[in-house]
């Protein structure tokens, strides 16, 4: 009997210690940060990854950028619900894709797959259609470096293909680079121009910031790794993990952004491939997106004078050519490509002078030089346009600036806002512009006015004439005290004064002395009287018959 309790308490005392432990090794496990497998088959799936912010790129956000006309979906594809698969189905398509690159399967690849398939198909069939445009772009590039074309869905998960896309950190474009990264691979950052956002220029660097990557890590997802986080991180993942050069043996050292950046990738690359066995289509677009032609621009240029000497709405301009951020190409600095579809470039090329013309004054009032000081016009509240918009629910203050091509520290700097937060039914200056200070009555009062008159045929209108002769279409109206733009045929107006220096008042004696004639030289050495010399004078000249004596000043 003894015995018998002796070996219950034993078993007590066992079962206890054995309980106890078990609830230790729990509770360390819990404090552990979940693992992910050492392999891209055992990995499990990591509800502390951070999806990519193309993933929450709004549809409303990319057709504003791009005004796009997506106005249906493709007949050659079938348009449904989702189809879901099993895992080994998913395997077997990233295995049968032609490609250099390790495309794995794994339960984190599963989620983004079932997001693209499931919860974004819109932004996926938006984003079928853009690649269209991008994709031969971004293969052509990729394919002189001697890139795997599979790299072209890189900025699927970084811009969802919007190039004016600029994320929390200040990446910009297709490819979103950093400001620094972009000019160390030649890109031009400055007030008008960001060729973070010129679809060809930064494809070229992204093709050879990838070369460069690969050629330190060798392992393509570790290249992706770096492009997102860059090459630093993943060194020190690397390092942390005890020089594993693999991307699923470094992923619980990657920070949390860049964990789901492979997968990512991965899911995305399957979705563009396999998106008619998900039933998703593409949408319909104008196919003018595929007849562009580029030509190089020399002069100061603003879109709005393209856009109303070709009749072109401003929007298709700003969405072939978002590299410039304030419609304005300074091609005075230096030859900048202007992207117009083909039916439009030839009358671009006639019409260069016409254009470059067109209301210039109005356009380029921050480069005018100012004549003198008397003449130099302030900026005040008399010759200051503003454009308003009012805040609508959903608005936030980077959408509303990148719709008007500035910046949100020139909003807060117009509207005197510290802070960013909106307020709905909230009235914002989205644009200032000056108007040309008008001088003509301090020209009037300081001399007499020489005006230069046109007259007027058929075709004309005030804003060519003003482009043409320099002047504002508010100039041409003061000048001929009109009210409206209306004009007549054959009637003269003027197009042009300029203001004359005032006469200097003739000097008496002068003006006599040039009026006095030289004739020929009379004898006067026998000192005669004035009466005798005048007499012998007026003989000489019947006699001679002197008829045109000329003119000589007398001293």
């Amino acid at each position: 009997m003894r015995k018998n309790y002796l070996l219950v308490f034993i078993f007590f005392i066992t079962s206890t210690t054995l309980l106890i432990s078990q609830n230790q090794i729990k509770q360390r496990n819990a404090d552990t940060p979940k693992q992910a497998a050492q392999d891209s088959t055992s990995v499990v799936l990591d509800s502390r990854i951070v999806a990519p912010e193309s993933l929450n790129e709004s549809i409303a956000s990319l057709l504003t950028n791009w005004q796009v006309d997506f106005s249906g979906v493709s007949n050659q594809c079938s348009h449904g619900e989702n189809v879901v698969y099993s895992d080994s189905v998913y395997m077997q398509r990233l295995y049968s894709l032609p490609t250099q690159m390790e495309l794995s399967f794994n339960p984190v690849v599963g989620s983004y797959i079932e997001m693209y398939a499931k919860r974004r198909r819109d932004l996926v069939s938006y984003m079928l259609s853009l690649g269209d445009y991008y994709y031969p772009m971004f293969e052509e590039a990729l394919d002189r470096h001697g890139l795997p074309l599979e790299l072209k869905y890189l900025p699927v998960i970084e811009s969802a293909l919007n190039p004016v896309a600029v994320s929390r950190m200040g990446a910009t474009g297709l490819w979103q680079f950093m400001l620094r990264t972009g000019k160390q691979y030649n890109l031009e950052v400055n007030s008008l121009v960001d060729e973070r956002r010129d679809p060809y220029k930064s494809t070229e660097a992204a093709a050879r910031f990838l070369k460069d990557l690969y050629n330190i890590y060798g392992d393509w997802n570790l290249v992706i790794a770096a492009y997102n986080c860059g090459p630093g991180n993943v060194n020190k993942a690397i390092a942390r993990s005890g020089g594993k050069r693999d991307y699923w043996g470094i992923y619980n050292r990657l920070p949390r952004e860049t964990r789901g950046y492979v997968p990512a990738f991965i899911a995305a690359t399957y979705i563009m491939n396999y998106n008619d066995e998900h039933q998703i289509c593409p949408k319909e677009s104008s196919n003018e997106l595929m007849f562009l032609d580029t030509i190089h621009i020399t002069d100061e240029i603003h879109f709005k004078q393209i856009s109303d000497v070709l009749e072109i709405p401003i929007e298709d301009i700003r969405r072939y050519n978002p590299q410039f951020k304030q419609d304005l190409i300074p091609g005075n600095h230096k030859p900048y490509a202007l992207v117009l579809p083909t039916k439009h470039m030839f009358a671009f090329i006639n019409e260069s002078e016409k254009i470059k013309n067109h209301n210039k004054a109005l356009y380029f009032t921050h480069r005018k030089q100012t004549l003198t000081d008397q003449y130099a016009g302030t900026v005040t509240d008399g010759n200051v346009v503003n454009t308003y918009y009012r805040v609508k629910k959903g608005d936030n203050l980077g959408a509303i600036a990148r719709r008007n091509s500035t910046s949100v520290a020139q909003l807060q700097r117009l509207n005197g806002m510290r802070s960013t937060r909106l307020s709905i039914g909230q009235r914002l200056i989205v644009r200032q512009a000056v108007k040309p200070v008008e001088i003509k009555e301090e020209l009037a009062s300081s001399g007499d006015l020489k005006n230069t008159y046109y007259r007027i045929r058929r075709g004309d209108t005030l804003g060519a004439l003003a482009g043409k002769y320099g002047v504002t279409v508010a100039q041409l109206q003061s000048m001929n005290d009109m009210k409206s733009t209306s004009l007549s045929i054959g009637k003269s107006i003027v197009v042009k004064q300029e203001r004359v220096a005032p006469k200097p008042q003739p000097n008496k004696e002068v003006e006599e002395a040039k009026t006095r004639k030289m004739y020929p030289k009379v004898d006067t050495s026998s000192m005669l009287s004035s009466e005798r010399i005048l007499d012998e004078y007026i003989e000489r000249v019947n006699e001679e018959k002197i008829n045109n004596p000329y003119e000589v000043t007398v001293l």
